[in-house]
């Protein structure tokens, strides 16, 4: 069960990192699962890192509750902002 939440997670939390956040973002269904779980676990180290929240630690874990995917979300969204900046330089 533990890799089909970390995929709902990452599916959740890439789709709306990338619905969120402005400009326009390539990849497919995988990307964004990828990017996703990666935030996860971006947004749940900063936000138990930063803020000492419990709640932050769920996203690492791939807990599927509202803070875990908010964490998620921000975390992708903070991926999301440092691939433009790389992208940027290299073109």
């Amino acid at each position: 069960m533990g890799i089909l939440a970390w995929l709902v997670l990452g599916l959740i939390a890439g789709a709306l990192a990338k619905l969120i956040y402005p400009g326009h973002q390539g990849g497919g269904i995988f990307a964004t699962i990828g990017l996703g779980i990666l935030g996860a676990l971006v947004g749940g180290f900063l936000g138990q890192t930063l803020l000492g929240s419990s709640s932050a630690a769920g996203a690492t874990v791939g807990a599927l509750s509202i803070p875990s995917i908010i964490f998620a979300v921000l975390g992708a969204m903070l991926l999301i902002f440092i691939w433009g900046l790389i992208t940027r330089r290299a073109a």
